[in-house]
Parts: C-alpha cells; structure tokens; sequence
C-alpha cells in the first residue's frame, strides 16, 4: 500500500505540486508470484491533465518497464479496479516516523515509531539500500495500522511500516551523484 503526496514534479508539461494519491495492492500469495489487485485513488483536487498523468505514472505505463514500484507491482497485477478520485487527508512525518490518512469510504491508516521495551522511546531503525532496488534509498521502520473497505478490503493491525521519500522518473530512481 503506498500513500503519497508529489512535492514538486511534473509529468512532460502538467504540473503536480501539491497532489495526493494512493495505490492499494493485495496479492494472494507471495508478491513475486503476481495474480494481484490494484486500486489507484488520486486526489480529487486534480484537474483533468493532472488526472490522466497521475494515473499514467502510478499504473506504471510511465515507466521504463520494471524499472521502478510502479511498473513492478502493476506487472504483478492481473486485476485492476477502477481510478477513485478523492478527498486524501494526510499528514506524515517521515522524521518522527508518523503519519495518518483518510479517504473516506477506502483507507484509513496510523503509524507511529517502533518504540524500545526498555526505555518506552521511540526505536530508530532504518534500511539503507545504496543500489540494486527499485522503491527507495533510504527508509525509516514503523508500526502501522491500516482498514480498507471496498473492493479491496483488507485490515492490518500493528504490522510493518515504513517511512521514506524518493526521487524518480521514467527511469527509476534517481541517485544522489
């Protein structure tokens, strides 16, 4: 499940500041295995050219084939439910390893930090990943809480979370030089 807000970017001549959107996936099985579900919902605070490259970018038709998470889950999914265009209610600080969102009527979501047994402080783990990768460079670890309703209903309770900003384009990721 990926949940997001475009900082600054554009896709050729349509700018996508300030947008939200989300991609929830479910697989019956091991990812890698495909036969999986995909769901786009974009913010209904897109024009109609923001709308069709937001859901050009995130179905992976964007994309150097399998050359990042777009193009990769959307290869793995067999069924594709139709674009949802929303209100997305977010808030996230990847810092503080925090975040909450809401679409009403899809996903709703809280993350919060690991937090150590002994001290009771928030736990700062992270994941490095310099190459070889096609989601992210670098990731803080969480804790989430995630319902889904719809189509794609699914609920996790306290399970893995994480927490990272990426730099891409149709190539993939972007590395630092």
């Amino acid at each position: 499940m990926l949940r997001r807000q475009v900082i600054e970017g554009h896709f050729n001549d349509t700018l996508l500041a300030g947008l939200k959107w989300a991609c929830l996936y479910r697989w019956p099985g091991e990812i890698a295995d495909g036969n999986g579900k995909m769901q786009i919902v974009i913010d209904e605070r897109a024009d109609a050219a923001q709308r069709v490259a937001m859901e050009t970018i995130i179905s992976g038709e964007a994309c150097v084939p399998l050359s990042n998470h777009y193009s990769i889950f959307a290869s793995l999914c067999t069924e594709v439910c139709e674009t949802l265009f929303l209100p997305i209610n977010l808030e996230a600080n990847a810092e503080l390893r925090t975040a909450k969102a809401d679409i009403p009527g899809v996903l709703k979501t809280s993350c919060r930090p690991i937090m150590n047994e002994f001290s009771g402080e928030p736990f700062h783990i992270a994941l490095a990943r310099p190459s070889g990768n096609f989601e992210f460079i670098y990731a803080e670890i969480g804790v989430g809480t995630t319902t889904v309703t719809g189509e794609m209903a699914m609920t996790f309770e306290e399970s893995y979370a994480h927490f990272y900003i990426h730099h891409h384009n149709q190539d993939g990721i972007i590395r630092a030089a």
